[in-house]
């Protein structure tokens, strides 16, 4: 019985000393293998974190407009007619919530943030007159539209069902 169990002792212990050599050279290897499971969820959130970004910046802009940090006296937020005011607070408040919505990369965030660029391109086509009517502004707020719809379906594509 005791043969048996040196035998038994020693087979254990081979197998640890090659199990742990294995682990340690695992854990050194440097060409471990980059999952690309999830690229396009990847782009998706790297895409939601700049337009995060912009949000801020617009929002910020927004709001010097309304305290007065930009523009001179006869642009002065209280010379505005009611219509511009109105907006300009509602694009103040509403970039900043859609910019911690899409920072956390939420689905409110996403919500907000497309009722952000709607909007906007709805206030510059339909609404001239507060803005100035410019086909730039949709243009690229129609480009960002369109880049985040691409990349949530090919984010969505790549999840099983």
């Amino acid at each position: 019985m005791s043969e048996i169990s040196t035998r038994d002792a020693a087979r254990d212990s081979a197998r640890d000393t090659a199990r742990d050599g294995a682990i340690s050279v695992a854990a050194i290897s440097s060409e471990r293998e980059a999952s690309d499971d999830n690229v396009w969820t990847r782009r998706l959130v790297l895409f939601l974190r700049v337009m995060a970004l912009l949000s801020i910046l617009k929002g910020l802009y927004h709001w010097a407009q309304v305290t007065g940090f930009v523009g001179g006296e006869d642009e002065a937020f209280e010379n505005q007619s009611m219509a511009w005011q109105a907006a300009t607070v509602y694009f103040a408040v509403i970039e900043l919530v859609a910019a911690v919505g899409l920072w956390l990369a939420t689905p409110w965030g996403a919500v907000v943030w497309l009722t952000t660029v709607v909007s906007m391109a709805v206030i510059e086509l339909m609404f001239p007159g507060i803005y100035g009517g410019s086909l730039i502004v949709v243009g690229v707020e129609a480009f960002m539209l369109a880049a985040y719809l691409a990349l949530a379906w090919m984010a969505a594509r790549e999840r099983p069902p």
